[in-house]
């Protein structure tokens, strides 16, 4: 981010400086009209440090959005999805499907995995499952946890959504952080009643981070599809966290297409965006841990999501804040319960990533009963 912010500052500067030094001028000539007309008592007039200025521009143009090396991520996600052929070989179902976003027909790539023997109709419970990251994909290192999943009797299916990295410019450039990026994930509702071997009445929803933030804001939508879900370390606020990580993380939201600015710009849209201020609207059962020592979603960030849960939704949700676990491979503590070793792609265990993965599946399991074979009633 640091070195697309480089880029992003160079791009802008000279015309930045211009803007800035006729801004200058105007704000010295309307201080001398002021001060001879006696309208008004006349304002200050502030030295404008240019090299300040210019690392702190937030441009709202598309075309202005953090580019990115393009090339590389089609074929690190081709090594991604050659890593889940191999190694679900004789283990799971494996399948790399596309469906169609409900909100305008967008193709949205996604993983599939299955048991190997499947059960009769409506045998089994199902999980949409959600990555993380502004700009990420769903990547090898979910493997070990996907694969316990399958063992409990889940079918899951895991979206690219809009924005993912992998699939070259047009997908990375179509973000739509907490807009239609919504409907592509619940739109894999649409593949799974293809398989009759899901039950649909028995799907829930989960993701971390950035996908625990598209979590809570599809169960904060009041009517929801979804049995459960269970959020880890998400983004809880964008009015807030924008404003604590500054303007390299700024320009990859003001810069998308259909933001096109900063909360002061567009306070409604980040409102709506932001699942802190849905919690009312909560209708099923929601698991959500947060790590103190995250560095990503800082506790001060995920915090009031927690207290607002446990204020208005007591009945509905299971919380539990780990004080400083076990940092994990990114962010200290955001990962701490996705640690995974790196070369043998198994669970890299902490007793806090033991603990919020036991806790994590008797939630599910109470709301999901992934262990019920209902073709045979």
């Amino acid at each position: 981010m640091l070195s697309s912010s480089h880029l992003y500052g160079r791009r802008h500067g000279a015309a930045l400086l211009a803007a800035l030094a006729l801004s200058a001028t105007a704000v010295g000539a309307q201080n001398t009209a002021t001060r001879s007309s006696g309208a008004q008592r006349p304002r200050q007039v502030v030295p404008v440090d240019t090299a300040r200025a210019a690392e702190l521009y937030v441009s709202n143009r598309p075309e202005d959005h953090p580019v990115a090396d393009y090339q590389r991520a089609i074929a690190e996600k081709a090594v991604t999805d050659s890593i889940y052929t191999a190694r679900s070989r004789g283990v799971m179902s494996f399948s790399k499907v596309t469906y169609k976003s409900s909100v305008d027909g967008m193709s949205i790539p996604a993983y599939v995995f299955a048991p190997l023997q499947k059960r009769g109709p409506r045998g089994h419970a199902a999980m949409v499952w959600v990555h993380g990251g502004v700009h990420g994909n769903w990547d090898q290192n979910y493997l070990p946890f996907v694969k316990e999943a399958v063992e409990r009797g889940y079918v899951v299916i895991a979206p690219d959504y809009r924005g993912s990295t992998g699939y070259g410019k047009e997908h990375h450039n179509a973000i739509d952080y907490g807009g239609k990026e919504l409907d592509d994930v619940q739109s894999a509702l649409d593949y799974l009643k293809t398989l009759p071997y899901v039950d649909m009445d028995r799907v829930g929803l989960m993701g971390w981070s950035h996908g625990g933030f598209i979590t809570a804001n599809l169960l904060f939508r009041g009517e929801t599809p979804f049995k459960a879900g269970a959020a880890m370390v998400p983004v809880t606020n964008l009015i807030f966290r924008l404003g604590y990580k500054g303007p390299g993380y700024q320009r990859s939201f003001s810069t998308q297409a259909d933001v096109r600015g900063l909360p002061f710009e567009k306070r409604d849209l980040y409102v709506k965006r932001s699942p802190y201020y849905g919690v009312d609207s909560l209708r099923v059962p929601l698991l959500v841990h947060v790590a103190t020592n995250d560095t990503d979603v800082n506790f001060e960030e995920a915090r009031p999501l927690i207290d607002a849960l446990r204020a208005r939704k007591p009945d509905l949700s299971e919380t539990k804040v780990y004080v400083d676990p076990t940092p994990g491979p990114v962010s200290v503590g955001h990962t701490f319960n996705r640690r995974v070793n790196r070369q043998t792609l198994e669970r890299d265990d902490s007793p806090e990533q033991i603990d919020s993965w036991n806790r994590t599946w008797a939630f599910l399991e109470e709301w999901l009963r992934p262990y019920e074979d209902r073709s045979k009633k």
